[in-house]
């Protein structure tokens, strides 16, 4: 049997990263899912910070960088998805939602996307039911029912409630994805989101419907 192809991509800038931690726990846990029912899984992790330069640039010039290139293939040719992005002023990353425009806006159609957060507050959370998941269900993208949302209170040793909460919600989320995972067939999808148009421009990178 083929191995599913699970890609994650963290928005985190620090090092280290609660960014990067929350989507390492989310990628273990939707992995032991599919694992435990006999299916292998090929993880591609994608850290946005080592791509920001780039990003911007395809952006400014609408070419992709080699990596940058290899990136947006490996969100393409995905079986599923985990993307997680801090919160700054009550909204996913600028980062993020960058290198959310560089996709055409039909690469994603049925993918399984499980959506992800973290911020300093709790009050931050609505950022996966008014941002993150509207920006997904537009990329004709399937996103799980349970987002995760973590804040710093979740990581703190004194937080008991919070931190027995979050990993009921990590663990909710992943048998979602694996479900959906199981089941994906990527080759319906476009495997090359940079074929060029007519005006040799990279195609949907700046398009609306």
């Amino acid at each position: 049997m083929t191995a599913k192809k699970l890609t994650v991509v963290s928005a985190g800038l620090g090092q280290p990263s609660s960014t990067r931690l929350l989507a390492d726990r989310l990628a273990s846990a939707t992995v032991a899912q599919l694992n435990a029912h006999g299916t292998d899984v090929e993880v591609d992790v994608i850290d946005l910070r080592d791509l920001a330069h780039d990003i911007t640039n395809s952006l400014l010039t609408g070419f992709p960088s080699q990596k940058l290139d290899a990136a947006i293939a490996a969100v393409s040719t995905a079986d599923g998805l985990i993307a997680v992005t801090p919160v700054f002023n009550a909204g996913y990353s600028g980062l993020f939602k960058s290198f959310a425009d560089l996709f055409d806006p039909k690469m994603l159609r049925d993918l399984p996307v499980l959506v992800a957060a973290t911020g300093g507050s709790e009050r931050h959370s609505l950022v996966l039911d008014h941002g993150m998941r509207p920006l997904f269900t537009y990329l004709h993208a399937v996103v799980v029912p349970t987002g995760v949302y973590a804040a710093s209170s979740d990581w703190g040793s004194g937080a008991s409630s919070g931190q027995s909460a979050l990993p009921d919600r990590i663990s909710r989320a992943a048998r979602e994805l694996a479900a959906l995972v199981a089941a994906s067939d990527r080759s319906a999808r476009p495997l090359d989101p940079f074929v060029l148009d007519p005006s040799f421009s990279p195609i949907g990178a700046f398009s609306a419907e």
